[in-house]
């Protein structure tokens, strides 16, 4: 018990150090993002100033090779005396004159820049996204209270029950070894979306391209049943993506929200390093095929769960047990898909309520899942499982577990 409790508290501890590591990481890159900007600055008031000299110069040289007339009141040594004054800011009458016009300069530059940063918040107003852009790093911790799940009834090789409510950790078994997400990859793919787009883009329609529907048909994904060249809405993408595990719906959204498949999966890796799974999550596709670069484990889905339910509308989707798509030419009458994660456990007796789930498989990872409830007096627990034998045994874990360690 003493070596268990050790290895409690090395794993906590070693999570101390990781948090203040990225606060470390992001404290760095806000210190590298101000001094660009002042770097930028002291170049535009230095090129201001040069320019400003190079003109002077330029006179000065042109009115000293002026041949001398009966008005000219300079001599020869004067307009030396004129030329080093101007060029190299000599400590007489000139002195005064220059440092005024420079101190002018840099004056109205300033004043430039406030206008600029003015105009700029004229134009570029705040745009209120489907979900707050987080800037917190969730993190689960181990405390003195943590359960090792050894349990023969629980067949998931991989498994993690979290108290949302206090960031803990109640139960593990691998929780941070590598996995295949398979599609629990997606609840990161509509958390990325819906942080990029406004709720009146909900009602933008879409249309579905061949290479779009022929991913899914190639790599033998699921789809939704979008056919090319229909025209659907993006909300239509965002619960297809996560009810039926469309791999058309997910691809359309990525699309839709950053141009191209590849952009989107970046914008996915740059959110893994805003929640500070950079380091142990990396994903190569929006949908979840297996792919060697593409891993995560439960505790990093567990996190991606928390931050996708504090969108409302994310919660919404994920949360949704039947859905109809709005209908077009292809679909006169939409089409009917589920959350057949939540319509199977919803008869269960888990001592709660299960609200929200995304389900996945790959043969690398064997069935999986990632589910959200209240339990107990309204406390809300999340539970990541993967490695199971089939997507009914994945639930009766989910079951299982939050029956046991609740």
């Amino acid at each position: 018990m003493d070596y268990y409790i050790d290895n409690i508290d090395e794993e906590a501890a070693r999570m101390q150090r990781r948090k203040e590591r990225n606060a470390r990481m992001r404290l760095e890159k806000q210190r590298q993002r101000r001094r660009r900007r002042k770097m930028k600055l002291i170049m535009k008031r230095s090129a201001g100033i040069l320019a400003f000299v190079l003109v002077m110069a330029i006179s000065v040289t042109a009115f000293s090779k002026k041949p001398q007339d009966e008005f000219s009141v300079h001599t020869e040594t004067e307009e030396k005396e004129d030329k080093k004054a101007w060029f190299i800011f000599g400590k007489d009458k000139k002195e005064e004159a220059v440092e005024q016009d420079a101190f002018s300069i840099e004056a109205t530059m300033q004043s430039e820049t406030a206008d600029n940063e003015a105009v700029q918040e004229i134009e570029e107003p705040e745009v209120i996204t489907l979900a707050e852009k987080g800037k917190e790093s969730y993190s689960f911790e181990a405390t003195s209270s943590t359960t090792a799940i050894y349990n023969e009834e629980i067949i998931s090789d991989y498994a993690i029950l979290v108290d949302e409510t206090t960031d803990t950790i109640v139960a593990s078994k691998g929780a941070k070894e590598r996995i295949s997400p398979a599609s629990m990859t997606k609840v990161l793919t509509i958390l990325v979306a819906a942080e990029n787009i406004t709720e009146e883009q909900l009602d933008d329609t879409f249309i579905m391209t061949r290479e779009i529907t022929d991913y899914g048909y190639v790599n033998d994904c699921s789809a939704v049943g979008f056919l090319d060249g229909e025209e659907v809405t993006v909300r239509d993408l965002f619960y297809g993506t996560i009810l039926s595990s469309g791999s058309d719906a997910a691809v359309g959204l990525a699309t839709y929200v950053a141009g191209s498949h590849e952009a989107f999966v970046d914008m996915m890796n740059d959110k893994l390093e805003e929640l500070g799974l950079g380091d142990t999550s990396h994903y190569t596709n929006c949908v979840g095929l297996y792919d060697k670069e593409h891993y995560s484990t439960v505790y990093d889905m567990a996190v991606i769960m928390k931050a996708a339910i504090q969108s409302e509308f994310c919660k919404e989707v994920l949360s949704e047990h039947r859905y109809v798509t709005e209908s077009t030419t292809e679909h006169p009458e939409g089409i009917d898909i589920s959350n057949w994660f939540l319509r199977r456990i919803e008869d269960k007796d888990t001592g709660g309520e299960v609200l929200c789930a995304k389900t996945g498989y790959v043969t690398q990872s064997k069935s999986c899942a990632v589910s959200y409830g209240t339990f107990a007096e309204g406390d809300p627990y999340i539970c990541v499982t993967a490695g199971s034998t089939s997507s009914w045994r994945c639930i009766y874990d989910h079951v299982e577990i939050y029956n046991e360690y609740i």
